[in-house]
C-alpha cells in the first residue's frame, strides 16, 4: 500500500473516532474521554502502519509492539482515571469560555487531535515502509530508550497514584520517586518514548522525519498545553508548589537544588486555555500533581 494512502486512511479513521467522541460529549457534557481515545487510536495507528507497510518485518514488528504497547498502557490508565468522574476542569473552562459556540469549537478542538496524531504517527510510518533494518547499535539503543520510557512513565503514574491514595498527600506536592527529580517526569518519559523511533530510523531513507514527533511532543507539553496550564493552577492550589518550582527541574529528571541555591522564581501564572492530549492530574488530566 502506498504510504500516502495509508496515512490518508489513518487520518480518516481518526476523524471518525474523534467525531464519535464529540457526539457523545454533546450528550454527556464531558469531553474528558477524548484523552484515552486519543491514546488508544494512536496505538491503533501504529498497528495499522505495521500491517499495511511493506518494510522489513523487524521494522514493522518494532512499530506494532512499541506503538501498540504505548497506546494500550496509556489508554487504559487514562480510561480508569477519567471514567465516571467529573469533566476535566480545563475542558469545563473552555466550555464556559466559549458559551453558545462551545459545541462547534469543541469539534474543532477534537479534530485538532487527529492532526496531532498524524504528525506523531510519522514515527510509525517511516520505519514501517523501510526495507532496510537498522544497525545492531541502533536497535539496541532504540529498545533501551523505548523500555526506559515505558517503565519510567508507568513508575511515575504509580507514584502519583500512591500519593493520591495517601490522605496525608491530598492537596500537597508529590515528591515521591521520580517526582523528586522532575516536576513532570511523565512528560519527560512521554517525550523520550518518541525518541526511540528516531534512533531506530537513523540513517534510513526519510529517517530524519522521525525527529519531528519527539520535538512536537516536547513543544506541546512544555510550551503549549502541558506545563504552562498545569503550573498556572498548581501554584494556587498546592501547598509548597512555588518552592517546588524553585528547586526541582521542570522536565529532565535532575537532583533538586537547595532552596537557598535556587535562582528560579515563580512567574505569575498566565490564564489561558489549551489541551494536553496525554497527561494531567485526576479529573484535571491523568498524570500530574494532584
Amino acid at each position: 500500500m502506498p504510504v500516502i494512502l495509508a496515512v490518508a486512511l489513518a487520518f480518516a479513521a481518526l476523524v471518525v473516532a474523534f467525531g464519535a467522541v464529540w457526539l457523545v460529549q454533546l450528550r454527556t457534557r464531558n469531553a474528558g474521554m477524548i484523552d484515552p481515545v486519543w491514546a488508544f487510536t494512536l496505538g491503533g495507528v501504529a498497528v495499522f502502519a505495521a500491517v499495511a507497510g511493506p518494510g522489513a518485518p523487524l521494522n514493522r514488528l518494532a512499530v506494532a509492539l512499541g506503538g501498540g504497547a504505548w497506546g494500550l498502557r496509556l489508554g487504559v490508565h487514562l480510561w480508569r482515571r477519567n471514567r465516571g468522574g467529573p469533566e476535566d476542569p480545563r475542558y469545563a473552562a473552555l466550555r464556559e469560555r466559549w458559551g453558545e459556540t462551545a459545541p462547534r469549537r469543541m469539534l474543532g478542538f477534537f479534530m485538532l487531535q487527529a492532526v496531532i496524531s498524524i504528525v506523531l504517527s510519522i514515527a510509525f510510518f517511516v520505519p514501517a515502509w523501510q526495507p532496510q533494518t537498522p544497525s545492531v547499535p541502533a536497535i539496541v539503543g532504540a529498545l533501551a530508550i523505548g523500555f526506559a520510557a515505558l517503565a519510567g512513565e508507568a513508575a511515575a503514574d504509580r507514584e502519583l497514584r500512591s500519593h493520591l491514595a495517601d490522605p496525608a498527600g491530598r492537596g500537597r506536592v508529590c515528591t515521591r520517586g521520580w517526582w523528586r527529580y522532575s516536576r513532570h517526569p511523565n512528560y519527560f518519559f512521554e517525550s523520550l518514548h518518541w525518541c526511540a523511533y528516531t534512533v531506530w530510523s537513523a540513517g534510513q531513507t526519510w529517517g530524519w522525519l522521525t525527529i519531528v514527533p519527539p520535538c512536537a511532543m516536547a513543544w506541546l507539553l512544555l510550551k503549549l498545553s502541558g506545563v504552562p496550564l498545569l503550573e498556572a493552577r498548581l501554584v494556587h492550589t498546592r501547598a509548597g508548589y512555588r518552592d517546588y518550582m524553585a528547586t526541582t527541574s521542570a522536565f529532565i529528571p535532575w537532583p533538586p537544588r537547595r532552596a537557598a541555591d535556587s535562582t528560579t522564581t515563580a512567574v505569575p501564572p498566565r490564564r489561558h486555555g489549551g489541551i494536553d492530549g496525554e497527561h494531567d492530574e485526576p479529573h484535571d488530566r491523568p498524570h500530574d500533581h494532584p
